[in-house]
């Protein structure tokens, strides 16, 4: 006896969807349809030209995640303008609810084995090299963990873990940040910012005040954003 093979389709998925469109316009034409093979093409055509408009219309765009950094200019109810450090400025439309914080200075003593920390890095001399700290505090422990690009700089990434060994060069000492399913050495040097998390309400978004925040570009071009992080007591957000 024969096995017959049954295959499941998931129409959930964009482009099962799309196929499965395009084989039911084709044998449509095909079987109802007394055409030539070049009145075919022509049909098939303006089909998959309707097929591929129906598809964007019905798939849109997911949002863009926007890293904006620049200085407050405004704080309107949950609006937040802010003159970017490009020169325009951006709107963004705050969750209600939004989350605030502020950057507190730390030193090289709290970049200890065991804390969970975030750096963007870029490579020089063959090595991964901090261009900002942030250590996190206890309660945010795996914000973010990995390692991925990230646009401090055009080359820079991002690695979020756990501190590990800490090796003393002359550049200043090389710590290894162990994540899932891998780990970086970075050499943070004496003059590379390093801060922590602090405090923040509102009274703390006035015009001027440094921040940064990790927006959701929407298709229509409107920014949103749940959290907001500002500068404080002299100490902008590096990262």
């Amino acid at each position: 006896m024969l096995e017959t093979e049954v295959f499941k389709l998931d129409f959930s998925r964009p482009e099962v969807l799309m196929g499965a469109m395009f084989l039911c316009t084709r044998e449509f034409i095909m079987k109802f349809s007394r055409i030539t093979p070049r009145s075919f093409a022509c049909t098939l055509a303006v089909a998959l030209s309707t097929l591929a408009f129906g598809f964007s219309t019905a798939f849109p765009q997911a949002p863009q995640t926007v890293r904006v950094r620049g200085s407050v200019v405004s704080l309107d109810g949950s609006t937040l303008t802010v003159k970017t450090r490009q020169g325009p400025e951006v709107t963004i439309k705050l969750a209600d609810n939004f989350r605030i914080a502020s950057v507190v200075k730390a030193s090289l003593s709290d970049i200890k084995p065991g804390v969970f920390i975030g750096t963007a890095t870029v490579t020089k001399d063959g090595g991964s090299h901090a261009l900002e700290v942030l250590v996190f505090p206890e309660a945010l422990r795996g914000t973010g963990e990995g390692d991925y690009a990230w646009d401090l700089t055009p080359d820079s990434m991002m690695t979020n873990g756990t501190v590990g060994t800490s090796v003393e060069s002359v550049a200043g000492p090389t710590i290894t940040v162990a994540y899932k399913g891998g780990e970086r050495k970075i050499t943070v040097t004496p003059d590379t910012p390093i801060v922590t998390l602090g405090p923040a309400d509102k009274s703390d978004i006035k015009p001027g005040t440094p921040v940064f925040s990790t927006t959701q570009k929407q298709a229509d071009g409107t920014y949103t954003a749940a959290s907001v992080t500002v500068g404080k007591n002299g100490v902008a957000p590096p990262m």
